[in-house]
């Protein structure tokens, strides 16, 4: 599983709006070949057909696809976005931090979440993501 490794961040990311956070989000996936470019649209285009239920905590964005859109491995990116982006979720607007999420299976979707959850339970852990500038501020909390 290929979990927010260096190649899988970026920081102070320029976006205006919920889609093109997503696409940089999974693009950071695809450019690495663990999804295929066809699943960031499938993103893109589930949270233009459910709305913002990919908003799942103050701040963060979850967005993910089907395990049959493309995944070839089990990974998740994640982007911090320079400005925060309202992604239509009242109680949890603006969105400041961005995980693409791959799955190939069941089993890997619980496994990716349960490693996301752990590093997101910590409020210390996610100001520590929220105010990061690269990846060498973050890389340990990563472990």
């Amino acid at each position: 599983m290929k979990f927010i490794e260096e190649n899988m961040t970026a920081f102070n990311v320029q976006a205006t709006t919920p889609e093109e956070a997503i696409r940089i989000a999974g693009n950071l996936l695809a450019d690495n070949g663990y999804v295929e470019k066809s699943y960031v649209e499938a993103m893109v285009d589930s949270f233009n057909t459910n709305g913002p239920y990919i908003v799942i905590a103050p701040q963060i964005a979850m967005p993910h696809a089907r395990p049959e859109d493309g995944v070839r491995e089990a990974c998740t990116s994640m982007i911090q976005l320079e400005k925060p982006i309202s992604f239509g979720s009242t109680p949890n607007d603006p969105v400041k931090l961005v995980f693409a999420l791959g799955a190939s299976d069941s089993d890997e979707h619980l496994e990716v979440l349960k490693k996301l959850m752990n590093l997101l339970g910590n409020k210390e852990t996610v100001e520590q993501l929220f105010a990061a500038s690269s990846y060498e501020n973050i890389k340990e909390l990563l472990v």
